[in-house]
C-alpha cells in the first residue's frame, strides 16, 4: 500500500508539475507589448547632392528628366559588393529594412561595417522583422546603444524568445500573422537597393550548402526618394518599435560599449569572404562609378503596401503591391514570364488565369521544384494547387537542384559540384516591355497578408534582359517541365528523353510529408 500511495504521490506531483508548466506558458503567450512612447521624428535623408555619391549620379541624370536609373542584380556576389561599397560611400543616412538579417558570415560583416559608418558620423536607420529575430536581441540591443544608430523592430512579439514566442503567435494570430516582407536599402538618399534578397549566406553566393537564385534591382535618380518614403511608413508606424523599448534592462545587465569594441575590433576581417569589398570611400566610389556605367535609364513606380495597423489589415483583399500586378496581368496583350520562389494561387487568382489564357495571353511560370524547394510546407501549399493552374492554362517549370547554369549564376568557388541551388527571385515580365520585380512572391500570404515593395520598370531593355534570363532558367538542363497526361497524372520532363511521375531527385520520405501538408487548407499562410 504504502509503494502504491507513493506512485500515485508521484503521478499528482507531476501532473502539477506540467499544469504549472502549461499555465505560465498560457501567461506568457498572452503577455503584452509594452506602452509605445511616442518616437522622435525622424525622416530619411532628402539632400544627396550634397554628399560624393549624390555628387557622382549627377551626370547620369542630365537630359533624362522623370527617368530613373536601374541595374539588376543577378549574382549573390555582386548583391553583396554593391551594398558593401554603398555603406563604405555613406557620409549621411543609411536606412535598411529587412525581413531577415542572418548573424552569419554576410550578416555580421554588413553590420560590423554599419557601426564603423556610425562612427565616423552617418545616421544609420535598421528596421527589421521579427519573426526571424530569436537570439539577436543582444547584439541589437549593443548597436542601439550607438549615438548614430536607431534600431525598431516591426510588429513584435512580446515574448521574445523561445516556445512563449510561438504561443504568442497562437494567442496574437491576427496581428502576427501579417509581417514585413520588404526589403530596401538606401544610402545618402542617392543609391537605393530593393527585391528579394534578405541578408545572409545564402542571399550572397557565400554559403557552403545552399545558394539562392534571387534577384534586386540597385535604383538611382527620383525614384530613390520613393524608397526613402517607404521606409519612412514603416519606420514611423505604429507597429514599429525602438529595441530599446522591448530591451528596457539591456543596458543593465549588458555591457554594451564591451561588445560595440568587440564588433569594431573585427570589422575588417575579410577571410571569409570569397571576394574581398571595397576597404574605404575612395575604393567604393571608384567600384560604384564603373557600376553606374551599366545602368539602364527608364521611367518607373514603386507601389509598397501600407504597414499594419492593430492587425486590423483587411486581409480577404488584396494588397497595393498585388493589386498592381492584377493591372499588368488584365493589360497584358501577348505574354507573361514569371519567376517565384513560392507560387500558390487561390480561386480568384486561377480564374483570371483561366480568362488571360482564353484571349490568348501565353503565362510561362518558373517556381522552385520539391527537390529545390527550402520549405516543404510551402511545397505543399502550390502542389495543392498545381493541377488546377495547369489546367487553367499555365505553362509550369520547377527549378532543378542540380541546375546547369548554377556556375553562371553562384559565383562561389567549387559550390556547383557540392551545392544545391534554390530560387528566391520574385518578378515577371509582361509583353518584353515591362518588368515587374520585388519582394511578392505570387503566393496568397504576400497578395493578402504580408506586407511587399515592388518597383514596375517601363523598359523594354531591361525586359528583354529578364525575360531572356528566365528563358534560360527553363530550359531542360535547369529545369523540369510540369505537364498533365491524358489520364490526369503529372508528367515532370527534361526535354524528350527524360521523365517521371512523380516529383524528381527526391525521396519517399519528403514526397509523402509534402503530399500530407497538400492535404491541408492552409495555402493562405505559407
Amino acid at each position: 500500500m504504502p509503494d502504491r500511495m507513493a506512485t500515485v504521490s508521484r503521478h499528482a506531483l507531476r501532473a502539477r508539475r506540467i499544469y504549472i508548466l502549461l499555465v505560465i506558458l498560457f501567461l506568457q503567450g498572452c503577455a503584452q507589448l509594452p506602452p509605445q512612447n511616442a518616437p522622435s521624428p525622424s525622416y530619411a535623408f532628402d539632400r544627396p547632392s550634397e554628399t560624393r555619391l549624390g555628387r557622382q549620379i549627377q551626370p547620369h541624370l542630365q537630359d533624362r528628366s522623370g527617368y530613373s536609373g536601374f541595374l539588376i542584380q543577378d549574382t549573390g556576389r555582386q548583391a553583396f559588393l554593391q551594398r558593401a561599397a554603398l555603406i563604405e560611400t555613406a557620409e549621411q543616412s543609411i536606412d535598411a529594412q529587412y525581413y531577415i538579417w542572418n548573424k552569419d558570415v554576410s550578416g555580421t560583416y554588413l553590420a560590423q561595417r554599419l557601426l564603423v559608418a556610425a562612427d565616423r558620423g552617418v545616421h544609420v536607420r535598421l528596421l527589421l522583422d521579427d519573426v526571424n529575430l530569436d537570439g539577436r536581441d543582444t547584439m541589437l540591443a549593443a548597436l542601439d546603444h550607438h549615438p548614430n544608430i536607431e534600431i525598431s523592430i516591426y510588429n513584435p512579439f512580446a515574448v521574445r524568445s523561445g516556445i512563449g514566442k510561438w504561443l504568442s503567435f497562437v494567442v496574437d494570430f491576427q496581428r502576427l500573422n501579417q509581417r514585413m516582407h520588404n526589403k530596401t536599402f538606401v544610402v545618402d538618399g542617392a543609391l537605393g537597393i530593393m527585391g528579394g534578397r534578405n541578408i545572409g549566406d545564402e542571399y550572397f553566393d557565400l554559403h557552403p550548402q545552399m545558394n539562392f537564385r534571387d534577384r534586386d534591382v540597385l535604383v538611382a535618380g527620383p525614384i530613390v526618394a520613393d524608397l526613402s518614403e517607404n521606409f519612412d511608413a514603416f519606420w514611423s508606424s505604429a507597429s514599429s518599435y525602438p529595441i530599446r523599448q522591448l530591451e528596457p534592462d539591456a543596458e543593465q545587465e549588458l555591457s554594451l560599449s564591451s561588445q560595440l569594441d568587440q564588433l569594431r575590433a573585427s570589422a575588417s576581417g575579410t577571410s571569409r569572404l570569397t571576394q574581398v569589398p571595397p576597404q574605404n570611400a575612395a575604393q567604393a566610389l571608384e567600384y560604384m562609378a564603373r557600376v553606374l556605367s551599366e545602368v539602364t535609364w527608364a521611367e518607373a513606380e514603386l507601389v509598397f503596401d501600407s504597414p499594419v495597423v492593430d492587425g486590423d489589415t483587411d486581409t480577404d483583399h488584396p494588397q497595393r503591391a498585388a493589386e498592381t500586378l492584377l493591372q499588368l496581368v488584365e493589360q497584358t496583350d501577348e505574354e507573361i514570364l514569371v519567376e517565384s520562389a513560392y507560387l500558390i494561387l487561390g480561386d480568384e487568382q486561377l480564374d483570371i488565369l483561366e480568362q488571360i489564357s482564353e484571349r490568348g495571353v501565353r503565362v510561362m511560370a518558373l517556381t522552385n521544384s520539391l527537390a529545390s524547394n527550402d520549405l516543404t510546407t510551402n511545397h505543399a501549399g502550390y502542389a495543392r494547387r498545381r493541377g488546377a493552374m495547369l489546367d487553367n492554362g499555365l505553362e509550369l517549370y520547377e527549378l532543378r537542384p542540380d541546375a546547369a547554369a548554377c556556375s553562371n549564376w553562384i559565383k562561389m568557388p567549387g559550390f556547383c559540384t557540392e551545392g544545391m541551388v534554390g530560387l528566391h527571385a520574385k518578378s515577371a515580365v509582361f509583353d518584353r516591355k515591362i518588368v515587374y520585380i520585388g519582394s511578392l512572391n505570387i503566393n496568397l500570404r504576400s497578395i493578402y497578408l504580408n506586407s511587399e515593395t515592388v518597383l514596375v520598370i517601363h523598359s523594354p531593355q531591361l525586359a528583354a534582359q529578364l525575360a531572356h534570363d528566365i528563358e534560360a532558367a527553363m530550359a531542360p538542363e535547369n529545369s523540369w517541365q510540369v505537364t498533365r497526361e491524358a489520364n490526369g497524372e503529372l508528367l515532370w520532363s527534361a526535354g524528350e528523353e527524360q521523365s517521371w511521375t512523380h516529383e524528381p531527385a527526391t525521396g519517399f520520405w519528403r514526397r509523402f510529408k509534402s503530399g500530407f501538408f497538400s492535404l491541408l487548407p492552409i495555402e493562405k499562410y505559407l
